[in-house]
């Protein structure tokens, strides 16, 4: 995973610079030199603050992904009731 760090001068001059570097790891962008705000990809983001994944949002990713639903009680399992 790459780090990239830019100015904030250089952020505003060329955000498609920094959302490409985005793609190979975080973004530190800088004020007066001091780190201020990280850019992230949205999986990476999702990675990390836990958010739950949806079958929807697993489905639609670029990528293999794992996906662990959780098994059913057997006393859950009822039949129909088709009358």
């Amino acid at each position: 995973m790459a780090i990239t760090t830019l100015s904030s001068r250089q952020f505003n001059q060329d955000a498609s610079r920094a959302k490409k570097a985005a793609q190979d790891g975080p973004v530190f962008i800088t004020d007066r030199g001091r780190p201020a705000h990280v850019l992230l990809t949205i999986e990476e983001y999702r990675r990390l603050s836990g958010e739950p994944l949806s079958l929807a949002r697993a489905l639609a990713q670029p990528s293999d992904f794992d996906f662990d639903p959780p098994r059913l009680e057997t006393g859950s399992i009822r039949p129909a009731d088709l009358d």
